[in-house]
């Protein structure tokens, strides 16, 4: 028997390869190892942007699109819309009569986020509560494992925590999700800030191979190289970063050619050039046939929403058990 994992991304729009390689390209193979549940969360999209739903439909195509076009396999993956299995909410609900507000508020991304958001009022219930959510996401599939990355393991033990009280209370029904840890391919934004798309600073999957030829020729380099032959340094350039993960087999040699001199940015940017659109290709071609065929994307979700149904509600039944509610 395969383990078990969970997944999911939230629907804010169209992925970016910060996306792809911190997650995405784990995911797909992942998939041949694992029976994997890859769930687009659209509750938790609410809570930070509650406020404007107008785009939260077509941004769960467009994230479907996305994983299809990247490789993950309907046939392989179990791939769902969150809100399509409401036992979702009812664990989470289960879950937040339990869970102490204090473990809540120590969550490392509580206060962060309340600072950086700050714009927005997510002063609510529903974004202190979301690592109850997260935990439902997790333990109703009862899942062993969970790809996440080193920054995310606090968030993963809270779910653990989580788990570990309902069973104390109730007896032991969910299992110790592990964390599987994944290396992923950091990659800058085109201004060598994190990539995102509030920092309009991306390269998206859905981007045309001209528009990728354009956004890498507006990529900040090192601001102290002037003239073309002037010595560069290549650790505070946002295209070497990038050539670290697209021509990482000739990587020593773009170091050299860089910090001696003998490669100007403009040149160095149409080398990187051919190697994101030469990679990015087959995504994109897959992204276009897809785009205009809605109705495959619906069914891939409705199949998946039944598959992972059948799992979660077995999971609730249980619970329900446990709680005292199942009366007949």
């Amino acid at each position: 028997m395969k383990k078990r994992i969970l997944s999911g991304m939230r629907p804010t729009g169209s992925l970016h390869l910060g996306n792809y390689f911190g997650a995405l390209e784990n995911w797909v193979k992942l998939q041949d190892s694992y029976e994997c549940y890859y769930s687009i969360v659209d509750w938790h999209a609410l809570t930070t942007g509650y406020e404007d739903v107008s785009t939260l439909r077509d941004n769960i195509y467009e994230v479907a699109i996305d994983w299809i076009s990247a490789g993950l396999d309907p046939e392989k993956s179990v791939m769902f819309v969150q809100s399509d299995v409401k036992e979702h909410a009812e664990l989470h609900l289960a879950f937040s009569m339990i869970t102490p507000l204090s473990w809540l508020y120590r969550c490392p991304t509580y206060k962060d986020q309340l600072k950086e958001l700050k714009e927005k009022n997510i002063a609510t219930y529903g974004f202190l509560g979301y690592p109850c959510l997260q935990a439902a996401d997790i333990l109703l599939y009862k899942a062993q494992a969970v790809p996440v990355g080193e920054d995310q393991l606090p968030h993963l033990e809270l779910t653990r925590e989580i788990g570990r009280r309902f069973n104390h209370l109730y007896g032991d029904t969910f299992p110790e999700p592990q964390p599987l840890l994944t290396k992923a391919k950091v990659l800058p934004g085109l201004d060598g800030r994190k990539m995102s798309k509030s920092y309009n600073n991306t390269i998206a999957l859905s981007d045309s191979p001209k528009e990728i030829e354009q956004k890498v020729r507006q990529m900040t380099t090192d601001p102290q190289r002037i003239r073309k032959d002037d010595p560069g340094h290549p650790e505070v350039c946002s295209v070497f970063s990038f050539h670290k993960v697209f021509n990482s087999d000739v990587l020593s040699d773009v170091e050299y050619q860089c910090s001696s001199g003998s490669i100007g940015c403009v040149q160095c940017k149409k080398s990187l050039m051919q190697k994101v659109v030469a990679y990015m290709e087959p995504i994109y071609t897959r992204r276009m046939q897809l785009e205009n065929n809605k109705e495959y994307i619906r069914e891939v979700l409705h199949e998946g929403a039944k598959k992972a149904r059948a799992v979660a509600s077995q999971s609730m039944e249980d619970v329900k058990q446990k709680l005292g509610m199942c009366y007949e």
